[in-house]
């Protein structure tokens, strides 16, 4: 296992990242706390949560619940100083978490102490704020995102009042650093520019969706994160285990995210699975595991610090960590940028 620099900060964390959105409905408090056994034993010292979470299906009665489930694995365990813990605000538009009200001082205020309350814990190492209050284009909202109807003035005085809310928190020793998710290449900008004015905290990382089906940070988000090392934390690097191959022919495995959310958050529709398909033949005609594929090729892009897995099993945990040992050579590289250019944005 590989470790990488956050950003500018001294942590170090896993390319490889365990995330939890599961633990709490389709994962028990005794799998979720199995998992993060088994991650650790295998080199894994980061782990991403949100607030939120539970997030398949996501609901007023299940929020927060995935906190505590790692509190309670913290508390059993005795390890919280061998994990680097990332969790999220949630902000507009997440109405099982208050309402969906905007994020503001105030709003982390209240789900700070939250998290560290389920989380049992008095610190947070990468707190993130998961939505721009100005709205996002992730999520397949970029074929009706309209920045024009942003308020300008209003977006950078909700930034820099935030930036100086966490300064204080950091200060309190209940954040180490910050991040974004979710966000835009102006946006993220500014979060920095704002910062280094001001001496607030800088960003560290973008946890944006990133993986071979999911392309658009390849150009201006690229960039930024490279002269400003800002570290991309992609999540679903599996495109939602459309990457995996378990779908194929029309399968529907028991239990999986398809069998709750049918069109995977959007992602999933017949010019979609086509592409999907040429992918797992790419994996599978090089002896590569698909989904170790996937996995390995957004961990070899030059911006990408940590890759957010998922699991409900221990053998799908043990497959995804195994992209560790896989370093992908030009040949498969080569076959990739043909389906690429051919299907940049498949969804």
């Amino acid at each position: 296992m590989e470790y990488r620099k956050l950003g500018r900060s001294e942590i170090e964390v896993s390319e490889i990242c365990l995330g939890s959105m599961t633990w709490g409905t389709q994962n028990s408090e005794a799998e979720g706390h199995a998992q993060i056994d088994y991650a650790l034993d295998h080199g894994v010292n980061f782990i991403d949560t949100a607030e939120l979470y539970p997030s398949c299906p996501m609901t007023a009665a299940t929020t927060g619940r995935t906190e505590e489930i790692i509190g309670s694995w913290f508390a059993r365990s005795g390890r919280r100083n061998q994990v680097i813990l990332a969790t999220k605000v949630a902000g507009t538009g997440n109405t099982d978490v208050q309402d969906g009200i905007d994020i503001s001082p105030e709003k982390i205020r209240i789900s700070l102490e939250g998290s560290l309350r389920r989380l049992q814990t008095d610190y947070i190492d990468l707190y993130q704020l998961h939505w721009p209050n100005r709205g996002s284009y992730h999520f397949r909202q970029n074929w009706r995102y309209d920045p024009a109807s942003q308020d300008t003035q209003a977006t950078l005085e909700n930034i820099s009042s935030v930036l100086e809310f966490l300064g204080e928190q950091v200060t309190a020793g209940k954040i180490r650093n910050i991040g974004l998710s979710n966000e835009t290449c102006w946006g993220s900008a500014k979060f920095l520019q704002i910062a280094e004015a001001n001496d607030f905290p800088r960003v560290v990382s973008l946890q944006n969706e990133y993986s071979l089906m999911c392309r658009l940070h390849d150009l201006d988000l690229a960039e930024l994160c490279h002269h400003e090392q800002v570290g991309l934390l992609p999540y679903s690097p599996i495109a939602c285990g459309m990457l995996s191959g378990k779908y194929a022919n029309g399968a529907r495995p028991e239990g999986s995210r398809m069998t709750i959310t049918p069109d995977l958050f959007g992602r999933s529709g017949e010019a979609v699975w086509p592409v999907v398909d040429q992918y797992v033949a790419i994996a599978r005609k090089h002896g590569i595991e698909p989904a170790q594929m996937a996995i390995a090729f957004c961990n070899q892009r030059p911006f990408v610090t940590s890759s957010i897995i998922g699991a409900t099993s221990i053998d799908q945990l043990a497959v995804n960590l195994g992209a560790a040992d896989i370093v992908l050579g030009e040949e498969v590289l080569d076959d990739i940028q043909a389906v690429y250019r051919r299907h940049p944005i498949p969804y």
